[in-house]
């Protein structure tokens, strides 16, 4: 498949010397390369690589076409070859993060703005109904009750830390709707990690569980590549995030709180929970911060079990997550 005359190359994640020449190429474009990318395209006139192009699953990054190559089109040809190689992997729906600036490269491509940070990052996708198809879908579960709470969640496993936070919404709300985020980067797959959520707060029968889909912004999914400061990146992908969770979830469930567990060491997790202070009212939606669950005056956290595990301590485990998440780790990683 020709993406016009230059010469195309396809670079796979083990070829190391491709992958630094376009490490130094996006350098030179004031781009970062992202080395957790699965494929990249380079377009070369010789030797040189005069445009690239990423995809990590159903996100395209890394896209940059060198200035003196600019007017030819270059980019259609290469979200084209991006798009065509996530088709063949069986990704039909894509996103795409750029600088805003940069927004109407991809909506000319037949992208669907979802959210714009000012100055900061833009999200786009390539389906005009994706994000009302999923809000649409989670509007089911809508109840018309008076107090309707929220929770997002990791669960990598699920402790009674996320038991505690969880129970507390129930105590406080009418109905609560956990969100778990939905992705295969950590220890325990989506899968397991949603089961044992389901499992663990069954017998809450105010508590609504369910996947985080593609708009519940992971962290290991959104890029830094074009946001050189490592603070404007965390809080870029915050805002985003709480943004297209006031713009579009909340509504959708007549949302108008939302839980989260106190994290006192966490850089990430408290520049999160700040500007979900600042974002959340400006959607009529109130923060609420839980103190953590402790045991031995130790915070229960699910890193801990993680470890707890490593060492083979499932004693020590025990009193740390629900039996329903015990019984799964005594069957699966004893």
């Amino acid at each position: 498949m020709s993406l016009g005359p230059f010469k195309e190359q396809h670079i796979s994640p083990f070829d190391k010397l491709s992958r630094r020449k376009v490490k130094t190429f996006l350098m030179n474009q004031g781009l970062d390369f992202d080395e957790e990318v699965e494929y990249t395209i380079a377009l070369l006139d010789e030797d040189r690589i005069i445009a690239t192009g990423s995809m990590d699953e159903a996100v395209l990054k890394c896209i940059a076409i060198d200035e003196d190559y600019q007017g030819l089109a270059l980019t259609n040809k290469l979200i084209s070859g991006l798009i065509n190689e996530q088709h063949n992997r069986g990704f039909d729906h894509l996103f795409v993060y750029t600088k805003p600036e940069n927004k109407r490269i991809f909506t000319d491509l037949g992208f669907h703005s979802i959210m714009e940070i000012e100055g900061e990052v833009a999200l786009l996708e390539n389906k005009a109904d994706g994000i009302h198809g999923f809000t649409r879908l989670i509007s089911q579960h809508k109840k018309e009750d008076e107090s309707i709470a929220a929770l997002v969640m990791n669960c990598n496993p699920f402790t009674n830390g996320h038991r505690h936070v969880i129970e507390h919404a129930s105590k406080e709300n009418d109905v609560v709707h956990v969100f778990v985020v939905e992705e295969d980067r950590s220890d325990f797959s989506f899968s397991d990690r949603l089961s044992l959520v389901k499992q663990g707060t069954a017998d809450l029968k105010n508590v609504v569980v369910h996947s985080g889909g593609t708009y519940i912004i992971s962290a290991a999914t959104f890029p830094s590549y074009f946001l050189k400061d490592a603070g404007k990146v965390i809080a870029a992908h915050a805002a985003l995030d709480l943004r297209i969770f006031g713009h579009y979830i909340a509504p959708a469930l007549g949302i108008t709180t939302r839980y989260v567990g106190e994290e006192p060491h966490c850089q990430v997790t408290a520049t999160y929970n700040r500007l979900m202070s600042d974002i959340l009212p400006e959607y009529s939606i109130e923060k609420k911060e839980i103190p953590r669950l402790e045991v031995d005056e130790r915070p229960v956290s699910a890193s801990y079990v993680r470890k707890l595990l490593a060492e083979g301590n499932f004693e020590g485990i025990k009193v740390l997550v629900p039996k329903t998440t015990y019984d799964y780790l005594m069957k699966h990683h004893r």
